[in-house]
């Protein structure tokens, strides 16, 4: 151990660590929204989530920072994990969701169901070949680290660390995770932007009729032109109540469930019922939900989605501070396992897009309305049309309301059969 090590990190003010995070945030903003010049060039390549994990894991893996002794991370789990996603899920619109048509769909379900059930194919596809690479044990099961994965494949960020916490895999496997997952993710969006490119012929091919998307267009600027607004200081304070009252009621009920359960049902702790985080996640998201059934969700047009995306990246910059850069060199096999999951995942929608002649827009939008979630679905959809972005987002709202229940009920099989 070195010096710097046994003395510490060098800034032990959560306050200045939240503001170098802050900084690192608006830095990759600032950046990536250039259109010309070197960090244009870079962004085509380089997405800019992976600054926002990194550029924090360098800071900690340097010993300027330390994610281990800051309690950012408690912070940022307890309350804008939660109120996050209150916002994410209030602005979904079902009825909108409904009018892309069936195929919209069932292309984006089918990328929930192929996530869902791929993580535990690739376990055992993998476990054939050497055990090893998804075995072990306690903290150290690679079956709790894959379950972030899930998390993240199906919903985002939020969910993926809401699965962190649940299932609680160590800091080392969740940092080699971490690489896998984005690595993998991006691969797969770099090849659904080639497609979009060349949709025409791809839609040619798989004889898909394309009528409906014109209507969709349509539909969604008239939809975005109505509730659009420049949100007043009572839509902001309507926003922020809604979010973290939400995430009040939440952690009541979950101090008084988790004890209960605790005392009268033991045994369900191996479904993660004992934890509280696991029941705030739960009833945020719930509450999110039936909100979007109220007026409530006429808050979109105010920003709720915006105002929740900022929240879950500054989630993104303190969960980077946690990681260890090393971590994925101890664990190449990983990059394996999620290679055949996204594999399982791409071969699924290609086939159910060929048996109903889906364009091949839903393809690309609803896979990565799952695998990219808000910030990368919105980025594909408009590759095909800048007005379609809005179905990019509400398919990923979509994703942030099952990423939950999906990416449990995932890991429980991943659990079973893994050896």
């Amino acid at each position: 151990m070195n010096e710097a090590t046994t003395q510490g990190p060098l800034i032990t003010n959560d306050a200045v660590i939240f503001g170098i995070l802050i900084l690192i945030l608006l830095f990759v903003f600032e950046t990536s929204n250039r259109t010309t010049g070197f960090w244009a060039k870079l962004y085509k390549y380089v997405p800019s989530l992976l600054f926002c994990y990194f550029v924090p894991a360098i800071l900690n893996s340097l010993n300027i920072i330390s994610g281990e002794q800051s309690k950012l991370y408690s912070i940022a789990t307890n309350y804008f994990l939660p109120a996050s996603l209150v916002l994410l899920t209030v602005s979904m619109d079902l009825k909108a969701i409904a009018g892309l048509g069936p195929k919209a769909l069932i292309m984006f379900l089918t990328g929930t169901a192929s996530i869902m059930i791929g993580g535990p194919l690739a376990i055992l596809i993998v476990a054939a070949i050497d055990p090893s690479i998804v075995g072990g044990s306690g903290p150290d099961a690679v079956w709790r680290g894959l379950s972030t994965i899930a998390g993240s494949w199906i919903g985002g960020g939020a969910n993926q660390i809401a699965m962190k916490e649940i299932f609680q895999p160590s800091d080392d496997l969740f940092s080699a995770i971490i690489a896998v997952d984005v690595i993998a993710a991006y691969f797969w969006m770099g090849l659904l932007l080639y497609g979009a490119g060349i949709s025409k012929t791809l839609d040619t091919k798989m004889k898909a009729d394309t009528s409906a998307i014109d209507a969709v267009r349509i539909k969604l600027e008239n939809y975005s032109t109505s509730i659009m607004r420049i949100p007043s200081l009572l839509d902001l304070v309507r926003l922020v109540a809604m979010a973290f009252i939400s995430t009040a009621i939440a952690h009541l009920i979950a101090d008084l469930v988790v004890p209960w359960i605790a005392v009268n049902a033991p045994y369900l702790d191996k479904f993660s019922l004992t934890s509280k985080l696991f029941w705030i996640v739960l009833l945020t998201t719930t509450f999110g939900l039936a909100l979007s059934l109220t007026k409530a969700r006429n808050l979109e047009g105010a920003g709720a989605s915006r105002v929740g995306t900022l929240l879950l990246y500054i989630l993104v910059v303190v969960i980077g501070m946690q990681m260890n850069l090393a971590a994925i060199a101890n664990s190449p096999g990983l990059l394996i396992v999620g290679a055949v999951w996204m594999f399982i995942h791409a071969m699924c929608m290609l086939l159910v897009a060929r048996l109903i002649r889906a364009p091949f827009f839903f393809t690309a939008v609803g896979s990565m309305a799952n695998v990219g979630g808000a910030t990368s679905a919105p980025v594909i959809a408009s590759a095909f049309h800048p007005s379609l972005a809005t179905v990019g987002v509400l398919l990923a709202v979509l994703g942030y309301a099952l990423g939950t229940y999906g990416a449990y009920l995932s890991a429980l099989v991943m659990q079973v059969v893994a050896p």
